[in-house]
């Protein structure tokens, strides 16, 4: 199957992606790590061998994106007066991706851990399957459900939350 034109490709999911990438790094953060996708992509997309889930490829570069950013950010040296409100970062840095939540909602979802926010989102926010969970995330499909899982079940038993999509 021939790839679609790459500009078509960035049209049809680069809302998604970013997204994506504002809730798993904070909406400072974010540009960037869409920037990088997308060269990434760019990059590999001439010679991009199996065009069957191109949505997935993305949603896996942009993950492996956030990931570097989350790995230099612990790479950086810091200060023992900064110790405390790192550890808060991950919460504090998430910010409103999606319109179509309420304030509430999408305060509790920040407040998962970075691994239940990524699959609640991936899967809840932007409709993908368990596979694409477990790809975009790097991790087996059961992990995916059981983030999924244990993220709902927080949000539920903590907010009261009920999920309807």
């Amino acid at each position: 199957m021939t790839p679609p034109p790459f500009q078509r490709l960035l049209d049809d999911h680069g809302r998604d992606v970013y997204g994506f990438l504002v809730a798993s790094v904070g909406r400072a953060d974010a540009e960037d790590c869409y920037q990088e996708t997308w060269l990434a992509a760019l990059r590999a997309y001439p010679t991009l061998a199996h065009t069957g889930n191109l949505r997935g490829w993305l949603f896996t570069i942009a993950a492996h994106k956030a990931l570097d950013l989350q790995r230099r950010r612990q790479r950086t040296p810091l200060l023992l007066a900064a110790l405390d409100a790192a550890a808060t970062a991950p919460a504090a840095q998430c910010q409103r991706a999606d319109g179509r939540l309420s304030e509430d909602l999408w305060a509790a979802i920040c407040g998962l851990a970075p691994k239940q926010r990524a699959a609640v989102v991936l899967r809840h926010l932007l409709d993908a399957d368990y596979a694409t969970v477990a790809a975009t995330m790097a991790i087996s499909e059961a992990a995916a459900r059981r983030n999924v899982h244990e993220g709902l079940k927080r949000l539920r038993e903590e907010h009261g939350v009920e999920w309807s999509t």
